[in-house]
């Protein structure tokens, strides 16, 4: 069996490796899908937006700028994302309700969690 070691091994002139230390905090840690992707600051308006979209499979990626200092997925929206279809969300920030994100059959990954709501601008 084939391990990822073995293929950076392997390919190390041309792979890649995301360095940033995302944290599992859905239900399902293995996921994977097309991506689409939001950029947002501290405010969550389009990840729900975007999660009240069909996902058909899909991963959200969510360029929240690395803040830890506002939520930008909890539980509702992670409801909302399995619900329309959507596989996980990566986020590149914080997340909040970690016990019910758990129970939630979504793959989550985050930078880490932080309990205040987003900003609504």
């Amino acid at each position: 069996m084939t391990t990822l070691a073995d293929l950076c091994d392997a390919h190390e002139d041309v792979i890649e490796v995301c360095h940033v230390p995302f944290r599992d905090f859905g239900g399902r840690t293995a996921f994977a899908g097309p991506i689409r992707t939001v950029r947002c600051f501290e405010d969550n308006a389009l990840v729900k937006e975007a999660l009240s979209e069909p996902g058909r499979g899909a991963v959200l990626v969510v360029d929240g700028g690395g803040s830890l200092r506002r939520s930008l997925l909890g539980d509702s929206l992670a409801a909302d994302a399995v619900k329309n279809g959507w596989a996980g969300v990566v986020v590149f920030g914080a997340v909040r309700d970690t016990a019910q994100l758990a129970r939630i059959k979504l793959g989550i990954k985050a930078l880490g969690t932080c309990p205040m709501r987003t900003v609504k601008r």
